[in-house]
């Protein structure tokens, strides 16, 4: 019987092949055991402190909304990186930029009165802010890919990304010192404040959060039909498969490319403007994590792919609002929850939960 030789290529890759199998194993078992934990934790929580339904719907609805606000931000991320592979960092400061702009705005409509009486008006107002905040995000968006990345675009990868990291520290505390410490609050419109009783369910649904969740779906879904029917959707498709083949066939790349981060800068600034109704309070910190949720969310999802990073953000916003009851935990461990499936999706599923949308070239 032929015996294979101790040492070679064909030996080599059985080596390879094994490692890779067991290293398969120790993830699935750790898996596992983890999703055991889990679940045992859920159960014990669940005996020890029930909640009536009410609470758990009311508690998906909260995440539902909050998940409406990371997709807008997400959106911008998945583009990017689908185009240019990289993660821009500084895209939570743009949308912070816009919540800020949208704030300043509500207050001089608020100021004028228009935000109170006429439903009409106050409707109009509601769409000023918005348009207000999406302006000031795309102008930053803007100058931040002029200023900070294009002249870094055929340097290594992680160069851009330093640059990123760079930017959003430079927008954090330059807004620090025009806007200071102090929290801008707020205020909603008439049209807006209060809301619904569902029946005699006891579940109570705010006319901002039903806003702020179909606002963010229809943004989606503008943003979808963008990318996928018009002209420039085709031209940002072809960018991402291969730049060069795309320039050669007449496809303005720095312009495609300034559309991109203008398009994404836009949803992150209504963004801003929606976490701002929903929260309320807007610092000049407040886009930093928020805009880590968002990525978190797009690597949830799949980054690169547009109906993934809605999905993940939903998805986010329902474990986050219901994660700390579940789990029996204060709320103040609503991130790390975050950023515990952030790092569990990159060990157990890096692609994501639909899939990373990958070039050719990329693969």
């Amino acid at each position: 019987m032929e015996t294979l030789p101790k040492k070679g290529p064909y030996r080599q890759a059985l080596a390879a092949i094994r490692r890779i199998n067991q290293s398969r194993i120790f993830i699935i078992s750790f898996g596992i055991v983890i999703i055991i934990l889990l679940i045992w934790r859920i159960v014990v929580v669940a005996r020890q402190t029930p909640f009536p339904p009410q609470y758990w719907a009311f508690q998906i609805i909260n995440g539902l909304v909050l998940g409406g606000v990371y997709a807008l931000v997400a959106l911008g991320y998945t583009m990017v990186y689908g185009i240019l592979f990289m993660i821009n960092f500084a895209h939570g400061e743009v949308m912070m930029m816009g919540g800020f702009a949208g704030f300043f705005t509500l207050q001089l409509l608020t100021t004028l009165g228009w935000t109170e009486g006429s439903p009409y008006l106050s409707a109009l107002s509601i769409l000023l802010v918005i348009a207000a905040g999406m302006i000031v995000s795309v102008l930053t968006g803007v100058a931040l890919e002029r200023i900070a990345y294009r002249p870094l675009r055929t340097a290594p990868r992680l160069v851009p990304l330093i640059s990123a990291i760079g930017a959003s520290f430079f927008l954090q505390y330059s807004a620090l010192r025009i806007f200071g410490v102090t929290p801008h609050n707020y205020r909603k419109p008439e049209l807006i404040s209060g809301g619904w009783a569902i029946g005699e369910t006891g579940i109570f649904v705010t006319r901002t959060g039903v806003f702020i969740f179909v606002t963010s779906i229809l943004m989606m879904i503008g943003l979808f039909l963008i990318v996928k029917r018009s002209k420039m959707g085709r031209a940002m498709r072809a960018v991402a498969e291969d730049k060069e083949i795309a320039s050669l066939m007449g496809v303005d790349i720095d312009k495609v490319i300034a559309f991109t981060f203008a398009l994404g800068s836009a949803l992150a600034g209504a963004g801003g403007v929606m976490f701002g109704f929903h929260n309320t309070v807007m610092r000049f910190n407040t886009g930093f994590i928020p805009g880590l949720k968002a990525f978190t969310a797009a690597v949830l999802g799949g980054i690169g792919n547009i109906p993934g990073a809605m999905f993940g953000s939903l998805l986010l916003g329902v474990i986050e609002a219901l994660g700390p009851s579940a789990l029996g935990v204060p709320t103040e461990y609503k991130d790390v929850i975050a950023f515990s499936i952030l790092v569990l999706v990159l060990i157990f599923r890096p692609t994501g939960l639909l899939g990373e949308v990958l070039t050719e070239k990329k693969a």
